[in-house]
């Protein structure tokens, strides 16, 4: 009488379960661009350069604050008309004509 055989596909096995790479795992590595072997400095450097998000050391120290600032139209309307940059502009001019110390006194305009 024959015997019905078992399944013999292999079970399943998480990927997290694969044990952490060591040093010497990466040693024994090749670095490899578009299957091409390549050195490990030109390969940290392709991987370095192929970095997605910012890069590091763009965002300063210094950085821009948004903000909300009522216009009249028709001014918003010249700004975007002048073209791409109209923010940083917009901003350059109103940094120049800013007070060097902020006003003590109520603004005549606000009442405040």
């Amino acid at each position: 009488m024959s015997v019905k055989s078992k399944n013999s596909a292999k079970p399943w096995t998480d990927p997290d379960d694969a044990p952490e790479l060591t040093e010497a795992d990466m040693l024994r590595g090749t670095w490899q661009v578009a299957g091409v072997p390549v050195t490990a400095k030109e390969g940290k450097a392709l991987a370095k350069a192929a970095w997605r998000g910012r890069p590091i050391g763009s965002v300063k120290d210094h950085h821009k604050m948004p903000t909300t600032l009522r216009l009249d139209e028709d001014v918003l309307q010249r700004w975007r008309a002048s073209g791409k940059g109209w923010q940083t502009r917009a901003a350059a001019l109103l940094a120049a004509h800013a007070p060097i110390e902020p006003s003590i006194e109520p603004s005549a305009d606000t009442g405040v």
